[in-house]
């Protein structure tokens, strides 16, 4: 049966970040300032991703960017006037943290001179992906999991050699929102309920009308020949390539893998989810935790 046999593997050393857009649900914050910099307590979102990358064994970051996005170049880069002055001043651990920043992977820039959709700027790195199996984080998808979410999927490409994306269940009224799949459970690692196998994509489906309740989340690992797919598509809704469509193109000659991963997805490209994301993050942190908990108690509510 067409892709049951399991395909030249390879490892998966990069990691893709659309970061072109113009995060329009946050202004006027992102007027001047790219919403991946917008901070959960005290880290900017795209480090989340960032982290979660190495964390799962990636060596290499392509950031596709566009205008007003040189705030992402400049975290990432060595700041030597800072450096200099958190040395002088004695304050070792902030400029551990700060030197970690710029220490921890390399990164790549290419620029998404237009915001044409996901897919246009997964494209946009084809040239410093080359031919092997890579990465999409979405950074807005903040995942807290004590596995991090791209090695859960990273064990399954190992194993099957193809494409897997991360899937979570969503509620009817919120599923218009999201890429959908048509799926079939399969067993996996003693389980026969987070693996399935995908036979259908269809991007923001109308209530009612979507083929199940599991959504596409911002994690995916994706085979080379996704590129092919990308560039056979036609351009949709104000003219944009999607990646559920190439993903959907893609199925026609190769498997599709999703799996409902282990951990909770804070959508911190919506305000509210930011905001909870941000309460969240801040209670797990050691050193504020207890005195944020004990003044959420004096609220109010």
């Amino acid at each position: 049966m067409l892709g049951e046999t399991v395909e030249t593997k390879m490892k998966v050393r990069k990691a893709v970040f659309p970061a072109a857009g113009l995060g329009t649900r946050f202004l006027p914050a992102t007027k001047a300032q790219p919403k991946e910099m917008l901070s959960l307590v005290d880290k900017p979102l795209i480090q989340y991703g960032v982290e979660e990358s190495i964390h799962s064994g990636m060596t290499n970051i392509i950031i596709v960017t566009g205008r007003g996005k040189s705030a992402i170049e400049d975290h990432f880069d060595v700041s030597f006037e800072l450096e200099h002055l958190l040395e002088k001043s004695g304050k070792r651990e902030l400029l551990a943290a700060v030197r970690n920043i710029s220490d921890m992977i390399d990164v790549s820039y290419v620029r998404q001179k237009e915001a044409l959709g996901l897919g246009h700027a997964v494209l946009r790195a084809k040239e410093l992906v080359g031919d092997e199996p890579f990465a999409v984080v979405l950074a807005d998808d903040v995942i807290d999991s004590e596995i991090p979410c791209l090695r859960q999927l990273l064990d399954v490409h190992d194993f099957y050699g193809a494409s897997v994306v991360a899937l979570m269940e969503v509620e009817p009224s919120r599923i218009s929102a999201y890429g959908v799949v048509a799926a079939d459970p399969i067993a996996h690692n003693g389980t026969g309920d987070r693996l399935y196998r995908i036979h259908n994509l269809v991007e923001k489906p109308k209530q009612g009308e979507a083929p199940s309740n599991l959504a596409i989340i911002g994690r995916y690992i994706l085979t080379p020949e996704i590129f092919q797919s990308i560039e056979s598509i036609t351009p949709g809704t104000n003219g944009e390539l999607q990646l559920t469509d190439a993903l959907k193109h893609l199925l026609r000659s190769r498997p599709i893998y999703g799996l409902k991963f282990e951990g909770t997805r804070h959508d911190a490209g919506d305000k509210l989810g930011f905001l909870k994301a941000t309460v969240e993050f801040a209670l797990q942190r050691h050193d504020l935790g207890g005195p944020f908990r004990e003044y959420l108690k004096t609220l109010s509510l």
